[in-house]
C-alpha cells in the first residue's frame, strides 16, 4: 500500500519561509502527478500547487510567485518551498498523489503550519 508522510509544518513569522516534504513508498514515485492542497480552519480543502510526473507546474493564484512545488525522484519526494508567507497561508498542508492502478488517489495526513508573529 502506497503511503505519503509529509514533515515540516511550524510556526512561521510573516514574510518568512518554509519548506515542507513529502515522502512516498513504493516504487513509481516518478511517474506519479504530485500535489499540495490546504485547508484552512473553517474552509474547503483547496489546491495549491501540483507537479506532472514530467516536472511540469501550475499553482493556485493566490501563491504565485510565492510559492514552488519540486520533486526529487531518487528520493521519492515532492516539497513546496513556500517565500514571502502571510497569516492567510495559514491551513493543514496535504500531500497528494495519483498512483492510478498501482494504488489510486493517496493523501498524506497533513501537517500544519502556522503564520503569525
Amino acid at each position: 500500500q502506497v503511503q505519503l508522510v509529509e514533515s515540516g509544518g511550524g510556526l512561521v513569522q510573516p514574510g518568512g519561509s518554509l519548506r515542507l516534504s513529502c515522502a512516498a513508498s513504493g516504487s513509481i514515485f516518478r511517474l506519479v502527478p504530485m500535489a499540495w492542497y490546504r485547508q484552512a480552519p473553517g474552509k474547503e480543502r483547496e489546491l495549491v500547487a501540483h507537479s506532472t510526473s514530467g516536472g511540469s507546474t501550475n499553482y493556485a493564484d493566490s501563491v504565485k510567485g510565492r510559492f514552488t512545488i519540486s520533486r526529487d525522484n531518487a528520493k521519492k519526494t515532492v516539497y513546496p518551498q513556500m517565500n514571502s508567507l502571510k497569516p492567510e497561508d495559514t491551513a493543514v498542508y496535504y500531500c497528494n498523489g495519483d498512483f492510478g492502478i498501482y494504488g489510486g488517489e493517496v493523501w498524506g495526513q497533513g501537517t500544519l503550519f502556522t503564520v503569525s508573529s
